[in-house]
């Protein structure tokens, strides 16, 4: 990945993505790029083509506030994009957040174990699974990236069974893992990751190209899980403040539903007695709580 231009390439990126007819402009006959022009974009929040161009050139590094905000304006950004655009441009929160390594604290390990009919999981900056309770695990288990969502996604034959919805999925994710990387396009983890789906998936490279950022925040998914069939579960993420750069992920369905009726269904096949849950798993199991614990 290109590190030296973050905010150039996110600028020509989200460039292409609007058209005229988007901003109440002219389209004219021939346009030999897609979305709207340097010219254009600059037109639109009141800067000078050159000092437009410099910026996505990466001559010039240092813009204002103001200016990112006239460019988020002209690009139609919204929500998280607007936060990244300044994040790049070092006038918004940033940085690289904490929490490396595999581990949870023990405190957030308990509080996982004792929600046992709400599937919840602890996500990592590149969306690996860190830990999870018993039903959280049964959710995604028997896959062969049950324990890394990213990779599952595009990399797993069974993703598209799995997930009715899967175009939906693969763009909300690619959206989730460039929020999640923040700045930090040269974390070594997030680097190996991209580098890998890009050369293997094609999907994946040609959603990453487009710099969507969206934060993991609430939303409804479908599933067809092997063993108890279709689902359709709400959930809810929540940062993890006392662990920076984690995220705690808890779906739930609605009560009464078939799909509650599902999930009570596969809790009960799958989710072992309080006693056995000390042991180890398998191996290719999602890490267990007892062993993605901070002691």
């Amino acid at each position: 990945m290109d590190s030296d231009n973050l905010l150039g390439q996110f600028l020509r990126a989200r460039r292409a993505r609007v058209g005229p007819a988007d901003v109440g402009m002219p389209g004219g006959l021939r346009r030999r790029v897609p979305g709207l022009r340097r010219e254009e974009v600059a037109m639109l929040a009141g800067l000078s083509t050159d000092y437009y161009v410099r910026l996505e050139q990466g001559r010039e590094r240092n813009p204002s506030a103001q200016v990112l905000e006239a460019l988020a304006g002209a690009l139609l950004l919204e929500g998280d994009a607007v936060v990244h655009l300044h994040r790049l441009a070092g006038t918004g929160a940033g940085g690289r957040r904490a929490g490396r390594g595999r581990k949870v604290g023990a405190g957030l390990a308990r509080m996982l174990d004792s929600w046992a009919g709400t599937p919840a999981v602890v996500l990592d900056h590149c969306l690996r699974v860190l830990a999870h309770n018993p039903l959280g695990g049964a959710l995604f288990a028997g896959h062969t990236y049950s324990g890394d969502l990213v990779r599952f996604v595009f990399l797993d034959p069974g993703a598209p069974d799995f997930y009715p919805d899967w175009d939906r999925v693969a763009v909300n994710t690619v959206a989730a893992l460039r929020e999640g990387a923040g700045a930090d396009l040269n974390d070594p983890e997030l680097t190996a990751l991209v580098g890998e789906l890009s050369l293997k998936s094609a999907a994946f490279r040609e959603l990453w190209a487009r710099h969507d950022i969206r934060r993991k925040t609430r939303d409804t998914k479908r599933f067809h899980h092997p063993v108890v069939g279709d689902l359709t579960l709400t959930y809810e993420s929540f940062t993890v403040n006392s662990e920076p750069g984690r995220q705690l992920v808890v779906y739930q369905a609605e009560p009464g539903s078939p799909s509650a009726h599902a999930l009570a269904l596969l809790g009960s096949l799958t989710v072992p007695e309080p006693a056995e849950r000390s042991g180890g798993g398998a191996a290719g199991d999602l890490p267990r709580r007892g062993l993605a614990a901070e002691n």
